[in-house]
């Protein structure tokens, strides 16, 4: 017998942003977006909306997209893959950094530490992450298998930050990803 009172969980906004040139003109096809989407099934329980973009490697366009899906869309998570490297378009880390109000170092950290043990020049990599009102950006790198070692790294802290910031909740799959939840 079911609760005809129960509420049916709002599905949370996750924006999923692909920063690159080449894709944005159709001349590669995008591998790091359907990436995310793939990880974010797998890892996220509860009921989610994704808001896709792809985008050329442009600082103001990055900016104003993040503000978008941010203040407009309403994404409670934004996950972007791609201008993470040290090559002069690569520039997704100051578009966050501009539009946050906080940033959040130790995701980028993590990160690092984890495409550390799988390929040396990890070290080359810039991921960051960043608060902006009641949404968290986290920037991934571009290629699909250090999109899924990124990812599974840093999500237990994810829905506890989202739950300081105010933004929607996110349960995951245990079996995946042990979420942190503060003890009671």
């Amino acid at each position: 017998m079911t609760d005809a009172n129960a509420a049916t969980p709002t599905p949370v906004k996750i924006g999923i942003v692909t920063v690159s040139d080449r894709a944005s003109r159709g001349v590669y096809e995008d591998k790091g977006g359907p990436a995310i989407r793939d990880e974010l099934t797998r890892i996220v329980a509860s009921p989610w909306i994704a808001e896709a973009r792809v985008i050329p490697d442009e600082l103001d366009l990055i900016a104003a997209t993040l503000v978008e899906l941010c203040d407009v869309a309403g994404c409670d998570l934004v996950v972007t893959t791609g201008g993470t490297g040290p090559a002069p378009r690569d520039v997704t880390p100051e578009a966050t950094e501009r539009v946050c109000d906080k940033m959040m170092p130790g995701f980028g950290e993590l990160m690092r530490s984890v495409s550390l043990r799988v390929v040396p020049t990890a070290i080359l990599s810039r991921q960051t992450a960043g608060i902006r009102g009641r949404s968290l950006i986290v920037n991934l790198p571009g290629k699909p298998s250090a999109i899924h070692d990124c990812l599974e790294a840093v999500f237990p802290a994810i829905p506890y930050c989202l739950d300081l910031i105010g933004a929607g909740r996110i349960e995951t799959d245990p079996a995946i990803c042990v979420a942190f939840r503060p003890k009671s």
